[in-house]
């Protein structure tokens, strides 16, 4: 699948550089010419005779090494690369890089190159979360490099949390998506809601829910990067809007229904992700409502039901629906296929381990129309997205 593709792996120093080898490894079976650039301290967690083994290629470590080419070795592997791969990706060498400081191999290379640049971060949790990373992270996406977002987990420092490195399948996954891109989107336009919405009760307090938005963002980045015009509809999240994706604001359910059905006309394929409150309070208070006696009384009023609406219009528009329960999963979520319109319905358990909110994985069942059922096992949500996507380009085509 790779095969005369150039890839310029960056190994930089952490303790996940082990997981480097196998990335080498994984690359090279797919006929990849890889060649590894380490930094001096990742030469010691991993020795480079071991990548050099892998590679098949000589390693680079010391910028001021003999150059085993005529060219001056940085440029050299700057032109040849297709795509630059940094894993794992330190602190350090993103804050480098995100400020354009070039002091060793891969620093040069990587500000040298012409080529898509695709970083895995690893690092400890409290250093994943430190704001000036954050920043780096983001300047370093606005500015087009391509970020493969670490798990959670137990770290080796001890600590559970963000921050190790994506295992080097999903990285490998990732490359071949870059370096053979599906564009059998492309000519469709997508409509997707994510997030929560947030209803307001005053100023100050709100009704809403878990969502983070993950993965409604993950099926607008996935249905982008393969050719199709995206519009996200999103509630309130922290998370970046994905590369080529035109993303609209909102907070409540009613502000959602009122842009989805402003955009619905324009699209064909609509996947509504986001985790809608089903119910508002009837008083939204201007001020902030005080303490007074034991107890507030809260009256609510039903919110639209965007999902039901649009399947009374949807004409020959594929529309899909996310279901989350904690019982009875697949008779409320088949039951919804049918009241809704629905092509299909993605439905996944709250109880279940890695499927509920926040998390940087899912495992859903697909339930069309028929009833028939698609057990999609645990993954990251990418390829969940990837998987749903699948399922409407074969709707498309039939």
């Amino acid at each position: 699948m790779l095969s005369g593709k150039k890839i310029v792996l960056g190994v930089s120093g952490g303790i996940a550089a082990y997981k480097a080898c196998e990335l080498v490894s994984r690359l090279k079976k797919l006929n990849a010419d890889v060649h590894v650039i380490m930094t001096a301290s990742a030469a010691k967690f991993v020795a480079p005779l071991t990548f050099q083994s892998l590679s098949l290629n000589q390693v680079t470590v010391d910028m001021f090494d003999t150059p085993n080419y005529w060219e001056i070795e940085h440029i050299s592997l700057a032109k040849l690369a297709d795509v630059i791969v940094i894993a794992p990706a330190t602190a350090n060498i993103i804050g480098k890089l995100a400020n354009g400081i070039a002091d060793d191999m891969l620093s040069t290379t990587v500000m040298a190159t012409k080529a898509k640049v695709m970083i895995a971060p690893a690092m400890n949790t409290n250093m994943y979360e430190n704001p000036v990373l954050k920043r780096n992270i983001k300047l370093l996406s606005e500015l087009g490099y391509i970020m493969i977002p670490p798990t959670e987990g137990r770290l080796a420092c001890g600590d559970v949390g963000k921050g190790k490195m994506a295992e080097p399948a999903v990285i490998e996954e990732s490359i071949i998506d870059l370096l053979n891109p599906k564009q059998d989107m492309a000519g469709r336009t997508v409509l997707v809601t994510a997030g929560p919405t947030r209803e307001a009760i005053d100023p100050v307090r709100f009704i809403s829910n878990n969502s983070t938005g993950k993965m409604g963002y993950a099926i607008a980045r996935q249905a982008a990067l393969r050719g199709a015009k995206v519009y996200l509809v999103s509630g309130p999240t922290n998370l970046d809007t994905p590369i080529g994706v035109e993303r609209y604001n909102v907070i409540s359910a009613e502000e959602m229904y009122g842009k989805v059905m402003e955009l619905f006309p324009k699209c064909d394929i609509v996947i509504k992700a986001a985790a809608v409150a089903d119910y508002a309070p009837m008083t939204s208070y201007s001020q902030k409502v005080k303490k007074s006696g034991n107890q507030l009384e809260l009256k609510l009023k039903k919110n639209p039901d965007i999902l039901y609406e649009l399947g009374k219009i949807k004409g020959d528009r594929i529309l899909v629906g996310f279901a989350m329960e904690t019982e009875n999963l697949v008779e409320n979520a088949a039951e919804k296929v049918k009241k809704k319109n629905l092509d299909f319905i993605a439905a996944n358990d709250l109880n279940e381990a890695g499927a509920g909110f926040a998390a940087d994985t899912n495992a859903v069942k697909l339930i069309d129309r028929e009833g028939n059922i698609e057990n999609i096992p645990l993954k990251i949500k990418d390829e969940i997205a990837d998987i749903i996507l699948d399922r409407i380009i074969n709707l498309k085509r039939t």
